[in-house]
């Protein structure tokens, strides 16, 4: 369900601070200036696909900044990408300024100062992602920062349609739909930025970019006992070859690394104190394992003794 925040129902008076408190929260610490006289109006409605955060920003007239004080009160490491909807715009980033017209892009980094401007009502779709997530290298992100990328020029006339729809619909998506869209957003960065440079993405870049928005989607689902390496591979339209093959850095195979992480939560659960405590089998099956025997043995083998063992030589940290 999309959050909505607007200043509709907000007194006169109370409106700018209101505005400002909501554009912080939503985004990073900025500061936010009206840039009109009397009334002011805005709304931000945002959802959230898997690590993608999708807002549409529409508002009146206001100018926009991140400095280095705020950069260094929270130093949020994003990407964000504005896509002019309604009304001009201008990001500058970097010591250039993208103009922005209805369909255009621009991208923005949470990490270095940028303005955004706005001098009449207008509407941006913004997209936030984490920028660890992205196959793309820091010195190429700054090359293209804070330039315009048109709707009709190259990868930028198939990414604007692509972002705009995505927006429109972002609360209808189901949580696994939405995971693959997020990494195909993802992709096409990586792909615009390359374009943009006149070189092809780096490979390693690439692989280890994937790895970590596998080992997020296998992460958020430890508890299911189906999640396997056709399952995986399949959310992430990758082969299985290729799965394992991002995997070899790693030294274990997919599978095995799998149960690493569901015995690393299952030994922290198992260090709880409370006033009541789930049992061994409880706690293997709420992570995954569908045997106790085996959970056990895995337990044993990997941490030289049984789970009950652990429990009670190491079961000080209160719940």
């Amino acid at each position: 369900m999309s959050l909505v925040v607007t200043t509709e129902d907000v007194p006169d008076g109370e409106r700018r601070d209101y505005w400002h408190n909501v554009v912080m929260e939503t985004f990073v610490p900025l500061n936010v200036a009206i840039t009109q006289d009397g009334s002011f109006s805005g709304n931000i409605t945002t959802d959230h696909l898997s690590y993608l955060q999708v807002s549409t920003v529409e508002a009146d007239a206001e100018h926009v900044t991140r400095t280095e004080s705020l950069i260094s009160r929270a130093g949020d490491e994003y990407l964000l990408v504005g896509l002019q909807d309604a009304g001009p715009g201008v990001v500058s980033q970097d010591g250039r300024q993208a103009q922005l017209r209805p369909g255009d892009i621009a991208l923005y980094d949470t990490t270095r100062p940028y303005t955004l401007d706005f001098q009449e009502h207008f509407r941006m779709k913004v997209f936030q992602l984490p920028k660890r997530l992205l196959a793309v290298t820091q010195d190429d992100l700054r090359l293209v920062t804070g330039t315009t990328i048109r709707s009709d020029e190259g990868v930028g006339a198939l990414l604007s349609p692509f972002l705009s729809a995505l927006s429109d619909k972002a609360a209808d998506y189901h949580p696994a739909a939405g995971e693959r869209l997020a990494g195909n957003v993802a992709d096409l960065l990586a792909t615009l930025v390359s374009e943009r440079l006149g070189k092809e993405a780096d490979r390693d870049t690439i692989r280890g970019t994937h790895a970590l928005r596998i080992k997020l989607y296998i992460n958020q689902r430890l508890a299911d006992p189906e999640l396997t390496p056709e399952l995986i591979a399949n959310a992430h339209h990758i082969s299985v070859r290729y799965l394992h093959k991002i995997f070899e850095e790693e030294g274990l195979t997919v599978s095995r690394w799998i149960q690493r992480r569901r015995l690393e939560e299952c030994r922290r659960e198992l260090r709880r104190r409370a006033a009541t405590n789930p049992t061994v089998g409880a706690i293997a099956h709420r992570w995954g394992f569908t045997s106790v025997a085996h959970f056990s043995r895995a337990f044993r083998a990997t941490y030289g003794m049984s789970p009950s063992e652990w429990r009670a030589g190491q079961g000080s940290e209160p719940a």
